[in-house]
């Protein structure tokens, strides 16, 4: 009777450890999986979203020679990605007169649905996923 009792502790002991591991590797709801942080559009400057729909009907874009192009990712503040991935656009920024630091940048092959929109409001210093974006 004692080794089935021992081995019955053993099994449970061993789905509670399975279980743990599955839920520490569980991204926060709050992260990405790469730690970016999250951020609903709705909680972003109005004009992101007024990027986001020009994004998805291809244009007319306020700067076409520099939106649409392949982002580099450099800085590698985003998850690494083969070149071509990543491409950026500009926010308006009201009253700047320049392209200013707001980006929408986005992620994946198709450039009028992209898989990811990540946003930059300090010009690549930090980047937020926009949880909503594709909808």
């Amino acid at each position: 009777m004692g080794r089935r009792r021992f081995a019955y502790v053993a099994l449970c002991a061993l789905i509670v450890i399975a279980i743990g591991w599955a839920l520490a590797r569980t991204p926060d709801s709050a992260t990405t999986t790469a730690g970016v942080p999250v951020c609903p559009l709705a909680t972003l400057p109005h004009d992101v979203a007024d990027t986001v729909r020009v994004i998805r009907s291809n244009g007319p874009f306020p700067f076409p020679r520099n939106d649409g192009v392949v982002f580099g990712n450099r800085e590698h503040r985003l998850p690494d990605q083969i070149r071509g991935y990543y491409h950026e656009y500009t926010v308006n920024s009201p009253g700047a007169r320049s392209r200013s630091t707001r980006r929408i940048i986005t992620g994946g092959s198709a450039l009028t649905n992209p898989l990811q929109y990540f946003y930059t409001g300090d010009h690549y210093d930090s980047f937020c996923l926009v949880t909503d974006a594709g909808r």
